[in-house]
């Protein structure tokens, strides 16, 4: 009995390590298939990682292309904008050297025709002079009419140098006062200035000189900042003198002084007239400028 136990015993122990030694590849094989599936599928996550990776390093490239591409063209746009600006102010440059030169010439040329004026009216004061030392000439060679020979010729009622009546004053010559006048504003002299104009306008109303001497008046009151005084004098100009020289002038600081006195739409209006009347002139050009300081439009018909 013991010695068949002992026999099923070890048939029991060599069928179960039969058995495990059969169990063994059949568990290798599973566990290998595993191993694989798993490989494959990290396989196949490498991969798709790589895609991503190759996608992601397409996009970047197009993006960094991109904002290269806007780098460029922003560093154009800036070139350009410097450009654009370094010529607009050689052409500011440019055209404020015109201008101050135009000034220049302008006020050069005032002053040749002031030289020239007074010169002429030296030389008309000389012929004058000459003219009167001719008549002088002529009175003592020819007796006047009427006059007898004799020591009682000088008493009579006739007598030729006859003296004027006390109570006429002397009408002053014209040109002599006006340049005279002309001198004195010139040297500030304005209170003297302003007397010898008014004896130009009132001893000689219709001469063209009287139109000037107005003028002058006018530009005296402005500069003491009389603008109403001023404004009446510019008047004067444009009313009864309108083809005088002065005439623009007179218009356009007309129209400054409307401005200083806060009349500001009626200053406007006299500097557009102004350039619709005397379009080509400097005055014309000062009364644009003024504007184009105010930020006021200039009308298309006043413009030309």
């Amino acid at each position: 009995m013991h010695g068949t136990f002992t026999s099923r015993n070890r048939f029991v122990t060599v069928a179960l390590l039969a058995a495990m030694i059969a169990a063994a590849p059949i568990r290798a094989r599973a566990a290998s298939k595993e191993i694989i599936e798993l490989q494959t599928q990290v396989q196949q996550l490498l991969d798709m990682v790589q895609r991503m990776q190759s996608t992601l390093d397409q996009k970047f490239g197009v993006i960094q292309h991109l904002v290269e591409q806007t780098a460029d063209n922003a560093n154009q746009m800036t070139a350009t904008v410097n450009a654009l600006q370094q010529k607009l102010n050689s052409q500011n440059e440019a055209l404020s050297g015109k201008v101050d030169t135009a000034s220049g010439q302008v006020q050069s040329l005032n002053d040749s025709v002031d030289e020239l004026k007074s010169r002429i009216a030296k030389l008309d004061k000389s012929i004058q002079d000459l003219q009167s030392q001719l008549q002088n000439v002529q009175s003592g060679a020819t007796p006047a009419p009427g006059a007898t020979s004799g020591p009682e010729a000088p008493n009579g009622p006739g007598a030729a140098g006859a003296a004027p009546s006390a109570g006429a004053a002397p009408t002053p010559p014209l040109k002599e006062t006006f340049q005279a006048a002309l001198r004195d504003y010139n040297a500030a002299k304005y209170t003297v200035a302003t007397g010898e104009f008014q004896d130009v306008v009132h001893y000689y109303p219709m001469d063209d000189l009287a139109g000037s001497a107005q003028f002058y008046l006018g530009e005296i009151a402005y500069r003491q900042q009389d603008y109403q005084g001023a404004i009446k004098s510019y008047n004067a100009v444009l009313e009864s003198f309108g083809g005088n020289a002065k005439a623009p002038a007179a218009q356009l600081h007309k129209g400054y002084a409307l401005i200083q006195l806060k009349k500001t739409q009626s200053g406007i209006q006299e500097l557009r007239l102004l350039i619709q009347r005397h379009p080509q002139t400097p005055e014309a050009a000062q009364a644009r400028a003024k504007l184009n300081e105010m930020g006021v439009r200039i009308n298309a018909a006043s413009a030309h």
